[in-house]
């Protein structure tokens, strides 16, 4: 679909009607401005559509009230009706419905660029254009690690050295290549490295020995060559697990940690085991031995939560069991994540209304423990209320809730709603991206 070669509202020739997003091209964590001028004054209809490279398909409608002047300016104007509320011009993003499954799920976290057709109509006419979202910015080299290491390797346009950070995926598996592909968009040299349901690695999270991620962090170092030495970790969910448990393992080699959605403790397996597996068989191993999970023992868990049904339909809400288990103090304490042990600044983004687990509960606990040893870095707990645990990449759907998961296929609710959490992967993406710049320089 073409773009329409359009003016500014306050230059357009009086009468002709002309719809505008500024930038129509740019990467995903752009926010743009959309609007549209001469239009009749009256009720206007605008639809959001995307047709995504997975075969999944998006949509979204709403509908506004034009004034005398002719203009419809999505920063100003919230709409009348319709599938958002907000003056906010990405809503024709975040606020897409899936309309159709995925066709091929593995082209889901890909980096390919995503086009959103919108189409304004009014009675008797309409307009159409386009807003493109790109992952990879110009410039940026994708290299596939091989060997023993699994993933996705991107550098930035430019001379280097850079700053490094290695991504990881959660309970999911796979490889977090949007999210490395906009770190090295914004000048790092970034690593999705894939720890299962990745090429040459296992299909499931059980027995994950951490002396891959040790032999990971030294080809970081050796060959990368980071610039000023800096190696940061960020991970969501159980990668927001995994990046803690890096860093107070290995504080010689990670510079800084940031975690979405964490756990202060470990877990078992939970959902992302091998078939039949109990969830709290353990996920992690050093030296061949398994780290003790919050489970192990614990008279006070209860799972009734985590495996919850109602007729096989109603999404399951499982954050009540984490909580449970939160009550035996031995068996927290045995499991807890000795975070204090970092050496670097460490950032926490949470949000109060995750249904997965209490990820504001955990990231509290981080932010304490390490207040209480007088930790000599920067920590900082972005707290996202009403938010869910699908806090991630900012100007992307965001009203899916309740989704199967990747590994065991049971429909989870995440929580929060799709503008809150919407609100949560701005706010939050900006408050790591000057994190980054701040311990980076």
């Amino acid at each position: 679909m073409s773009q329409d070669v359009l003016t500014h509202p306050a230059t357009a020739p009086c009468g002709r009607p002309a719809l505008r997003v500024e930038p129509a091209d740019a990467l995903v964590d752009v926010r743009r401005r959309i609007v549209a001028s001469g239009l009749p004054a009256g009720r206007v209809s605008l639809q959001s559509r995307l047709r995504h490279p997975d075969g999944s398909e998006w949509q979204a409608n709403a509908e506004f009230e034009v004034g005398a002047d002719g203009v419809l300016d999505l920063d100003a104007m919230a709409p009348v009706a319709g599938d958002w509320d907000a003056m906010d011009p990405m809503a024709v993003v975040w606020a897409l419905r899936r309309t159709a499954a995925p066709v091929t799920p593995s082209l889901s976290d890909e980096t390919r660029a995503l086009s959103v057709d919108l189409t304004l109509h009014w009675p008797g006419a309409s307009l159409q254009t386009q807003l493109v979202q790109r992952f990879e910015a110009e410039g940026v080299i994708r290299r596939e690690l091989d060997g023993p290491l699994s993933g996705t390797r991107y550098t930035p346009a430019g001379p280097g050295p850079h700053p490094v950070i290695v991504v990881f995926n959660g309970s999911g598996g796979g490889v977090a290549r949007q999210r490395a592909a906009l770190y090295a968009a914004r000048g790092y040299e970034a690593v999705a490295l894939g720890y299962f349901k990745s090429p040459g690695r296992p299909d499931h999270i059980s027995d994950t020995p951490l002396e891959y991620f040790e032999a990971a962090l030294d080809w970081v170092h050796a060959e990368l060559e980071p610039a000023r030495g800096f190696v940061a970790l960020t991970g969501q969910s159980r990668g927001g697990e995994l990046s803690l448990l890096l860093g107070a393992r290995f504080p010689q080699r990670v510079s800084a940690v940031i975690a979405y959605v964490p756990s202060a403790v470990v877990h078992g397996t939970l959902r992302a085991g091998r078939a039949g597996q109990p969830p709290g068989e353990p996920a992690w191993t050093w030296r061949g031995e398994p780290l003790a999970s919050v489970w192990d023992g614990n008279p006070l868990a209860d799972w009734s939560a985590f495996e919850a049904r109602d007729a096989g339909t109603a999404p399951v809400r499982q954050a009540p069991s984490f909580v449970s288990a939160q009550r035996h103090a031995p068996s927290v304490a045995a499991a807890r994540i000795p975070v204090e042990r970092i050496s670097g600044p460490v950032m926490l983004v949470s949000g109060t209304d995750d249904g997965f687990w209490p990820s504001s509960f955990y990231a509290s606990e981080i932010a304490y423990t390490l207040y209480r040893h007088e930790h000599a870095w920067p920590v900082e707990h972005v707290r996202c209320e009403g938010a869910g645990h699908a806090i991630g990449i900012p100007n992307l759907p965001a009203t899916l809730i309740a989704k199967p998961h990747p590994v065991a296929g049971v429909v989870l609710d995440g929580g929060g709603t799709a503008r809150l959490n919407a609100e949560a992967n701005r706010a939050s993406w900006a408050a790591v991206q000057r994190f980054l710049r701040e311990a980076s320089a």
